[in-house]
């Protein structure tokens, strides 16, 4: 039982150096490349190269994993055109405004409470507007595909009426979207490996690890994937009644 315990308390630091250490790298990185004092030009790069950093590697890996895509694009014309259309003029800008967003008040909470001071509590509420964001921005982008390159035969309703099941779909990975999810849940990560870090602490003074803290951020985390499939699957019911 002791061996085990020890195992335990071992297993429980390594992990907490380790969070401890990915948080303090986040911290710098959010302070060093986003910050509110930079002028809105450098604020936008930064989080540019972020959202494409976070992207393109799983750009690269839904075309490998879908037997076929890679050949196809790689013969050119039309097809590789309009890939690269939709990569650019509907997965990038949402990507890259919901990032823009979130990492902006981030900014601001930090300018107001501190590097690394900011309340948990406000940063998992990034969790909900990186949804809504996620939501609206996707349909946004499909209505101006429609209008702009005369994308789902030019209707704005057939437009819209694809943004909830597309959505549900990019949860599992099965689409485009699926891709600019993902690459807005990996640019998330400085941002909330601070909170999961201070969720996790050891806590001296009741001599006990924070565990349900921990237990918490990872269901949160987790809700995200969740609450946007459950919001989507709500608008395909309304949208069939």
């Amino acid at each position: 039982m002791a061996a085990c315990a020890d195992d335990s308390a071992v297993g429980r630091s390594h992990w907490a150096a380790f969070l401890k250490y990915a948080a303090k790298m986040g911290l710098d990185a959010m302070e060093k490349y986003l910050s509110t004092q930079m002028p809105f030009w450098r604020f936008a790069l930064h989080t540019l190269v972020i959202s494409l950093a976070c992207g393109a590697p799983l750009l690269v890996l839904y075309v490998l994993i879908n037997p076929g895509l890679a050949s196809h694009l790689v013969s050119g014309g039309p097809a590789l055109a309009r890939f690269l259309r939709q990569v650019v003029t509907n997965g990038l800008p949402v990507v890259f405004v919901t990032n823009y967003v979130s990492f902006f008040i981030y900014a601001v909470l930090t300018d107001r409470y501190g590097v690394g001071k900011v309340p948990v509590r406000l940063i998992l509420s990034d969790l909900p507007l990186r949804v809504a964001l996620f939501l609206v921005l996707h349909a946004l982008t499909y209505v101006l595909s429609a209008q702009w390159y005369g994308s789902f035969g030019g209707s704005k309703s057939v437009a819209l009426g694809v943004v909830a099941p597309t959505l549900v779909r990019s949860a599992l990975f099965a689409n485009l979207s699926g891709v600019y999810f993902y690459a807005v849940v990996l640019s998330a990560l400085p941002l909330y490996l601070p909170a999961l870090e201070r969720g996790t602490a050891w806590c001296p003074a009741q001599r006990r690890w924070r565990g349900w803290r921990f237990l918490a951020t990872l269901a949160i985390a987790a809700s995200f994937a969740a609450l946007l499939a459950g919001v989507t699957a709500l608008i395909i019911a309304l949208g069939s009644g």
